[in-house]
């Protein structure tokens, strides 16, 4: 399945009602404790807060999407949501290795924080070669080292 990465800004959310019905209908798929506020309430806070989705594309369709807020020059990535239909094959590994490939070309580390994660999400994080920090607070990845430099 060739998944392209797209990130979804709050003017293209408000511009394409393709874009914004797509990432509403990802983040419906969530159960309820999984996120601070309901779906549509959290994509627009999302937005308001300057953030933007990171989303897996195809077809010209979003299966999967995760926050992504950048403070002090690193991606923090929150709430990775896949489509239930697509599931079980391998868009989140994709869209994160993606993200991985364009945080790399722009020298920003990826965070994660630890405290909202089940545990698939740290088993995901670990397999794509995400760190715990000694803190224990964030899980981190640097991409030129988990790539190799290569993007």
């Amino acid at each position: 399945m060739p998944v392209t990465l797209l990130k979804v800004t709050k003017a293209e959310w408000e511009r394409d009602p393709q874009l914004a019905l797509d990432l509403a209908r990802i983040y419906a798929d969530v159960p309820a404790e999984r996120l601070p506020l309901p779906a549509d309430d959290y994509i627009r806070d999302q937005f308001e807060r300057q953030g933007t989705f990171c989303c897996g594309r195809f077809n010209d369709r979003l299966l999967g999407a995760v926050a992504m807020n950048v403070v002090d020059g690193a991606w923090w990535l929150s709430n990775l949501c896949i489509r239930k239909t697509t599931r079980r094959r391998g868009v989140a590994s994709r869209l994160v290795t993606l993200i991985c490939q364009e945080a790399l070309r722009d020298g920003c580390l990826l965070r994660v924080a630890a405290s909202t994660l089940m545990l698939g999400d740290e088993l995901l994080l670990k397999r794509l070669g995400f760190r715990l920090v000694a803190n224990g607070e964030h899980y981190e990845m640097d991409p030129k080292a988990s790539l190799g430099g290569k993007g």
